[in-house]
């Protein structure tokens, strides 16, 4: 039963509601509308694996009150926002990617915890809401009733207007996701501490590290979609030749679009020159026969899981003899850090492995005066290599970041991790200490690898990776 407070409330809400509006269309919008709601409704396909992963968050805090936020809908400018994109932890909890939602995992007398996921429901079609609120179904689309949610994510729905106020009477020891809901973070402030908190975020980022058979197939999904973004592209080179890098971003973002939930990063399509730029996200330059394009893209899934995945590609089709000698060294330098991919390697084994290899070809290109050992040793080479050689890859493109570095970078390979594997050189165009014909000249080669129980998998093996089979894969698209 709502007190006078409450009353006054609603009855302020409708009547800012229905200002303008005439009694007659108010009372026409309340009726003569049929029933929608879903019955019978299967679960979300990573239901059951969602609860899996409660289950583990729930051993590793047990007593504790654990809170989970979506996220909020971010304005891009005046009335306009930008699309939404739910907190990766609250996503790999639930299976949910609305706004607004929020987790909250309630400590069980019988032990373990409660989990009940507070959404927006239906809008209220009594008090106008539904179309006259900027944020009713009306104007942004259906949503799923708190019955519907019910049944499509395994859990009980509770309206999330209420969830602030069952915060504020909370008792106990609390932990919350922060960043993503100033709201619920407001109704926490004096249960909360940094510390606390951050060791809540950092499970949770560790509990992603090693990827189970849903998150595998989703990661292979994303990157057959890629694969075919990036053929996609080879087809309109003569297009882009046209334009822009902006052709080349445009189409493979059609195939994202279609095939996926959106890119899982911008996209970096990179030719000539641009390639030396680690994220030239403008693609703003022109494409010329015979540069490079270095294209660094992947397509996410409905589920958020992304790809990511490097291709440099002649623009015309053939490398010259330059341009295959440099990329011919970066493939090879990949190769050695896919092979060294495997169960029981440390983490940055595929690192060294191929910071080798390129150390190596410096230096006998005359591009270092020391030997290989000295190279690595101070870390020269890195004027050219220029960043690390992988990453994990999840629902994050660089995923579990927030992992301690005893987990994550000074850690052990274990099967079901993900992760990139792709090495570069980067010859600046106003780099005096390299002859003439390096400058300007950028490649990297990157694949997604899934660590297996006898060693590894290249999900996006669709795509070719020697200079060759680049050459003939082109030849075939474009004619």
């Amino acid at each position: 039963m709502a007190d006078a407070a409450d009353e006054q409330a609603i009855k302020q809400r409708k009547n800012g509601l229905y200002s303008g509006v005439s009694d007659e269309l108010a009372e026409n919008m309340k009726t003569g509308w049929a029933d929608t709601e879903l019955r019978d409704l299967e679960p979300v396909p990573q239901a059951e694996r969602t609860a899996e992963r409660r289950a583990r968050l729930s051993e590793r805090f047990p007593g504790e009150r654990l809170v989970i936020p979506s996220g909020n809908l971010k304005t891009r400018s005046n009335d306009t926002e930008y699309a939404f994109r739910s907190a990766v932890e609250y996503a790999y909890l639930t299976g949910d990617q609305t706004e607004d939602g929020v987790l909250v995992m309630e400590p069980a007398e019988r032990g373990g915890h409660d989990a009940t996921l507070y959404l927006l429901p239906r809008s209220d079609r009594e008090n106008g809401e539904f179309w006259l609120d900027g944020q009713g179904e009306l104007w942004v689309g259906r949503r799923n009733s708190l019955g519907e949610a019910a049944q499509l994510y395994g859990m009980p729905c509770e309206d999330v207007r209420t969830v602030a106020d069952v915060l504020r009477a909370a008792t106990g020891p609390v932990r919350v996701v922060r960043g993503h809901d100033a709201g619920v973070e407001a109704a926490l402030t004096d249960k909360v501490t940094a510390e606390r908190d951050e060791e809540l975020r950092v499970f949770l980022s560790e509990l992603r590290l090693v990827k189970d058979a849903f998150e595998i197939g989703e990661l292979q999904k994303a990157c057959d979609s890629t694969a075919r973004g990036f053929e996609d592209v080879v087809k309109v080179l003569d297009r882009a030749e046209a334009t822009s890098e902006r052709y080349i971003e445009g189409t493979f973002f059609l195939r994202a679009r279609v095939e996926g939930n959106d890119i899982g990063y911008g996209s970096i399509c990179a030719a000539g020159p641009h390639a030396t730029t680690l994220h030239w996200v403008r693609n703003d330059g022109p494409v010329r026969s015979g540069d490079l394009l270095l294209l660094d893209a992947g397509v996410e899934t409905h589920t958020l899981y992304t790809a990511d995945v490097t291709r440099t590609l002649p623009v015309n089709g053939r490398y010259t003899d330059f341009q295959r000698k440099i990329y011919d060294a970066v493939y090879e330098a990949q190769e050695a850090g896919i092979a060294a991919v495997r169960p029981g390697a440390g983490y940055l084994d595929f690192h060294h492995a191929a910071q080798r290899v390129l150390a190596t070809k410096l230096v006998e290109w005359g591009l270092l005066e020391y030997d290989v050992e000295k190279v690595l040793e101070l870390g020269l080479q890195r004027r050219w290599t220029l960043h690390g050689t992988g990453h994990m890859l999840g629902m994050d493109v660089h995923d579990c970041a927030a992992a301690r570095r005893e987990t994550y970078a000074d850690g052990t390979l274990e099967p079901g991790m993900c992760l990139t594997v792709e090495p570069g050189l980067y010859f600046q165009a106003d780099d005096l200490t390299v002859p003439e014909e390096y400058r300007g000249i950028g490649v990297r080669i990157e694949d997604d690898i899934l660590v297996t129980e006898d060693g590894n998998r290249n999900l996006s093996a669709a795509l070719p990776r020697t200079s060759a089979d680049v050459e003939d894969w082109m030849a075939r698209l474009r004619s």
